[in-house]
């Protein structure tokens, strides 16, 4: 396929020399110096025109070979680096995938066609950069169990969103919770090429770690999903970054947690936006409240079209993904080409509030029960931090609900017996009786996802 715009590396000149830079846990590159340089040990033209597995440890080095491959390689897949060993041979099936770029001081798991080794540094470059394709971009979706989608997208789709949007007036440095290779951190990384520099974080570091390395750096914008924040807020370190902008997204934001980020930032804009890898992004919310204006849904004019049909949150977009890859793969749009998000959604008073996945309802004797639901009202009580809603057997009604609760303090709140009480009374004051949790069980923590969401059973 010719190229019909320009590459990753191009767009990121139109404004000049670049002046922004890319900072790892231990390493840090300006992005000037890929005008020179390369981290593909000067072999990027032997994948020009392949379609290329990235699967590196490091995001920093997986940053600078998406920059170098974009224009390049005539496919790049985004391979997260908790892929289970046996769904590769899978996605290098579906991607067709003839090449890959792995850790150059490792030996790949995959042996596919060209391997290419690339590293956290830069060498002189072999050739002088040439953009000869469009670039197809390979997401993978983060399901928690069973072998992930491909997601194909372009840069163009990728990016739709930064196009309607202003340029900064000053130089922006980004950082995020969120790994690149997935949606939520790729489009943190877009951003902060075109507006400056970008802190990445690290897979094994401790949020307390990473947030002192961001605030060194002097963060301006960060992002992360409720649960990333959920659990800054609970490790009593969100002091050590002052940001003048909060970003959160992957799941939804009840009161809570925005109310918990506002007293921690009160001087910074705080949004929570929607998007996901298929449909791209669908809009910004900065008012500090849970859920998302009426006003938003079938907006005249709009750039994304928003619609609720069965409840469930439609969205066409020129961020919406292609498809999906491989042999009997799912259709990803409808003929309209709006995509179902899957997303469950109420209007109440005129705003928009997300009751959760269409998928993960409990069914409590044919009343549905939407786990989110319950968690917002067990969030809301002052010692919980964070909960997680269930279902467990039951004989007569097929399933009851059970949740699971983690405190902010436990060494200030009061006994665990008088915050389980005070759920339980708060939920019955506030829910429907089937919603309203037979077993509340105070917990020290909540298992989180690679992707940064909360693990939820048959996700």
């Amino acid at each position: 396929m010719a190229s019909d715009g320009p590459s990753l590396w191009e767009s990121i000149n139109l404004r000049g020399a670049p002046a922004g830079r890319l900072q790892g846990p231990g390493a840090a590159v300006a992005l000037a110096d890929l005008a020179r340089g390369s981290a593909l040990q000067g072999r990027l033209e032997e994948l020009r025109d392949r379609s290329v597995l990235l699967a590196v440890r490091e995001q920093l080095t997986a940053a600078l070979a998406l920059i170098e491959l974009d224009g390049v390689a005539r496919r790049m897949v985004l391979c997260t680096p908790d892929l289970a060993t046996q769904h590769l041979p899978g996605v290098i099936r579906d991607a067709q995938v003839d090449a890959s770029v792995c850790d150059a001081d490792s030996v790949p798991e995959a042996q596919v066609g060209v391997a290419v080794g690339a590293q956290p540094r830069l060498a002189p470059a072999a050739t002088p950069r040439r953009n000869s394709v469009r670039t197809e971009w390979i997401l993978l979706t983060s399901g928690t169990t069973g072998a992930p989608k491909l997601v194909q997208h372009s840069l163009t789709s990728l990016t739709a969103v930064l196009a309607t949007e202003p340029a900064p007036s000053a130089a922006l440095t980004w950082s995020t919770f969120y790994d690149i290779r997935r949606y939520g951190g790729l489009q943190i990384f877009l951003r902060a090429l075109h507006a400056g520099s970008l802190v990445l974080s690290a897979r094994e570091e401790e949020v307390g770690d990473f947030l002192a390395r961001a605030g060194q750096a002097g963060i301006t914008h960060i992002s992360g999903t409720p649960s990333h924040w959920r659990k800054a807020l609970m490790s009593g370190v969100t002091a050590r970054i002052d940001p003048q902008y909060v970003r959160l997204s992957g799941e939804i934001p009840d009161q809570a947690v925005l109310d918990g980020l506002h007293a921690a930032y009160p001087q910074a804009i705080l949004a929570h936006a929607f998007a996901s890898t298929e449909a791209g992004v669908a809009f910004e919310v900065r008012d500090r409240r849970a859920g998302f204006p009426q006003g938003l849904l079938a907006a005249p004019h709009a750039q994304v079209e928003l619609r609720i049909q069965d409840e469930t949150l439609q969205i066409r977009s020129p961020g919406t993904a292609t498809r999906y890859l491989g042999e009997g793969a799912p259709v990803l749009k409808g003929a309209d080409g709006f995509v179902d998000t899957g997303d469950r959604v109420e209007v109440r008073e005129g705003r928009c509030y997300f009751m959760g996945r269409r998928g993960g309802v409990i069914n409590v004797g044919g009343l549905k029960v939407h786990p989110e639901e319950v968690e917002a009202v067990i969030n809301a009580h002052p010692a919980v931090r964070m909960s997680l809603v269930k279902a467990r057997r039951n004989p007569i009604t097929g399933a009851v609900v059970t949740a699971e609760v983690v405190l902010k303090d436990p060494a200030a709140a009061p006994d665990g017996a008088t915050v389980v009480r005070e759920v339980t009374e708060a939920c019955k004051r506030l829910l429907a009786a089937h919603k309203v949790p037979a077993m509340i069980r105070v917990v020290p923590s909540l298992e989180v996802s690679a992707s940064g969401k909360l693990v939820r059973p048959n996700a």
